[in-house]
């Protein structure tokens, strides 16, 4: 039985194996789905099932990029509620605010050693989605 089901794109292969290897050494039995675009991530989501538990978004993708892909879902009546978790290596304020501003729930900045991503998808996976409220205290994952 899983827990949960996790989309995860991103246009790094070794990014999305990466990750791959992260959620793999949680204790919660999760279905991860991995997507190395943004257009091939809407086409999923669009194309149930399965439908996502939450999505983790890289935002510097060629096409598609996880600031249009944000923009889309948040635009998207049925799909608007899905939670968006941007996994992105910027740290940049202006880059973090945007990201809120069109609608992501969380914001985690790509954690260099594998002890650390395991530790922030953790948290991300940990949060109730349905009475979060994402603000500027806890907007961002915090090590």
């Amino acid at each position: 039985m899983t827990d949960l089901t996790v989309f995860y794109t991103d246009d790094d292969e070794d990014d999305l194996s990466i990750f791959a290897d992260a959620v793999e050494s949680l204790p919660k039995k999760i279905d991860l789905l991995t997507y190395n675009g943004g257009e091939k991530l809407l086409t999923a989501i669009y194309n149930p099932p399965p439908t996502p538990h939450v999505v983790f978004l890289d935002l510097n993708m060629p096409g598609k990029n996880g600031f249009d892909v944000l923009a889309e879902l948040r635009n998207s009546e049925d799909k608007k509620d899905i939670p968006i978790v941007i996994f992105s290596t910027s740290n940049e304020p202006g880059i973090i605010e945007k990201c809120r501003t069109l609608g992501a729930n969380f914001f985690i900045t790509k954690p260099v050693l594998m002890k650390d991503i395991v530790k922030s998808i953790e948290h991300a996976l940990e949060i109730d989605w349905k009475n979060f409220v994402p603000g500027p205290k806890n907007f961002v994952y915090k090590s």
